[in-house]
């Protein structure tokens, strides 16, 4: 096999396709459902299950703080882990531009079998299509996923008044970080994106007997656009304490050099959490428990005042509405 360079005869079904599956895929994603090598994976779950999936085209690939397989596996194990489901396996699909570099790819996969380690998911079935260049920006992956539902009752539509909203850590990173990369951005700073796997805090909380009535991971459009969509789903409002938002200094000096929010920025490692208002010292206690989740804080409070409102309170005394994003900040993020 031709090393150097994914070639259209690595997607062409043959001996080429057959060599790139056996020697990289299958020795990164070894378990020994995938190695039935069926069509499909046959899975026996006990109880509820959790269905997710996503596709993932980042640019650039590779970024301070991960790449783009470290991302497809954390956004899909995260997706369960919102769902207080435990991630047990996944698929993986990649579509590959011919003449892409090997190691590259194998760099790639090599992230993702990490990123895997850290929830015990296994990646049990697969697709790899080859296409001839300029069809795709390098490469792309969709990842699904499957988990087992460890606390149900959880959703947008639960929150009621009284209820404290809860984040896990510093907000805006990984929009920041992309940003940083892709226009060359240099503040003398080493910020890197929070792509990180989350089920451990959220598997925390849930031993712990920590009354959650809502978990979102803070993706595309941030945490304003969490905080809208559950203020929408349940009819309430939610009232922001701007001053307990954490964001690091970077991240901060980005906005205010290029005129953004961090609460709008995307994250790949941060989440979201409505709790009983008496469990919110022990789901901080649960998070903090975990070096990533170090700045968790308790940053708002659901009550009626403005059903289906976001409001962001100033440390002045004024307040404003919170609004969803408008347009794309930054394409081609995740």
């Amino acid at each position: 096999m031709n090393t150097a360079a994914i070639q259209l005869a690595h997607g062409g079904g043959g001996e080429e396709m057959n060599r790139l599956i056996h020697d990289l895929f299958y020795e990164s994603f070894h378990n020994d459902l995938l190695l039935q090598a069926e069509d499909a994976a046959v899975l026996h779950p006990d109880g509820p299950i959790a269905f997710t999936t996503d596709s993932f085209t980042v640019s650039p690939l590779f970024f301070g703080g991960g790449d783009i397989g470290k991302l497809a596996v954390a956004g899909t194990v995260n997706d369960l882990a919102m769902m207080c489901a435990k991630p047990r396996w996944l698929s993986a699909g990649f579509m590959i531009e011919e003449g892409f570099a090997f190691r590259d790819l194998e760099r790639i996969v090599k992230s993702m079998a990490e990123e895997l380690a850290k929830s015990g998911a296994k990646i049990v079935c697969g697709d790899t299509k080859v296409v001839p260049r300029g069809s795709v920006d390098k490469i792309f992956i969709n990842t699904s996923g499957i988990g087992e539902v460890q606390k149900e009752g959880v959703g947008a539509h639960r929150l009621t008044e009284g209820d404290l909203i809860l984040v896990s850590r510093d907000i805006g990173r990984h929009g920041a970080a992309i940003m940083m990369a892709r226009e060359g951005i240099d503040l003398a700073s080493e910020l890197t994106s929070d792509c990180e796997t989350l089920w451990p805090p959220v598997e925390a909380m849930i031993e712990a007997g920590v009354r959650i009535k809502a978990l979102r991971d803070a993706t595309r459009g941030g945490l304003a656009a969490v905080l809208n969509e559950w203020a929408a789903a349940s009819g309430v409002c939610i009232e922001v304490e701007e001053e307990q938002l954490p964001v690091c200094e970077e991240v901060r000096g980005i906005c205010e050099m290029l005129g953004f929010e961090a609460y709008d920025l995307a994250n790949e490692g941060t989440f979201i959490a409505a709790v009983e208002p008496d469990d919110a010292t022990l789901a901080l206690e649960c998070m903090s428990a975990y070096p990533f989740c170090a700045d968790a804080a308790m940053i708002a409070e659901v009550t009626m005042k403005r059903p289906g409102k976001v409001v962001l309170q100033s440390p002045w005394g004024s307040s404003r509405y919170l609004e969803l994003p408008k347009g794309e900040l930054l394409p081609r993020i995740c």
